[in-house]
């Protein structure tokens, strides 16, 4: 499992017009290149009548899977420059799909490939980026005398407190980057002068927005 990744935030879509043609990009999270198909043929339905249904995506922790459709539209000019942008802003588990309504005005081989970057691009932003870390939920047993140092010292540093649950004694669940699990141990068992019982929980990924 990867430490960290990018990825979208999730559904979104988003609108722009150059030389009166619409680009409507839509983007999506996914983990499945069948979940990536499943959501081009949604948008596909839904815009039966476009002039051009155009789509990328990148899955898997290492990129293994990657597809870009130009649906139409000259050789390279769409789907393989949606993929680009995928890659340069380095997205994983990523699908777009960009719909294009002809507006009478040719862009051209050039106009084209900077129009639907440019609609990606947009259409990125607009969902949302999240970075997502692999953390570890480190539980941390100590009677309730021990509580009020141990949480104000561990609100003081930059740990995220997943839950405390109150009990005959305290647990304090805690999420911690892999790397750090250790030296957090030794921390903890220093901070309570070795009165406390440190368990490993699962490991999962949190999100922050970018």
């Amino acid at each position: 499992m990867l430490s960290h990744y990018y990825t979208v935030k999730g559904y979104g879509e988003h609108e722009i017009i150059i030389q009166k043609s619409r680009f409507i990009c839509y983007t999506e999270r996914v983990t499945t290149e069948e979940e990536a198909i499943s959501f081009i043929q949604q948008i596909k339905k839904k815009h039966h009548n476009a002039n051009h249904n155009c789509s990328a995506y990148l899955i898997g922790e290492n990129d293994q899977i990657q597809k870009a459709n130009d649906d139409g539209e000259p050789t390279g000019t769409a789907g393989v420059p949606m993929l680009e942008v995928l890659k340069k802003k380095g997205l994983k588990d990523t699908v777009v799909v960009v719909t294009r309504y002809f507006g009478g005005i040719k862009l051209g081989g050039g106009g084209l490939i900077r129009a639907y970057g440019k609609s990606v691009s947009e259409g990125l932003q607009a969902a949302g980026i999240v970075e997502r870390r692999l953390m570890r939920v480190i539980k941390i047993k100590v009677d309730y005398t021990l509580l009020g140092k141990l949480e104000n010292e561990l609100r003081n540093t930059s740990t995220l407190i997943k839950n405390i649950h109150y009990a005959e004694d305290v647990i304090v669940e805690c999420y911690i980057p892999i790397d750090d699990e250790s030296e957090f141990h030794d921390w903890i068992v220093d901070l309570t002068n070795s009165r406390s019982n440190i368990y490993r929980g699962l490991d999962i990924y949190i999100e922050e927005e970018k």
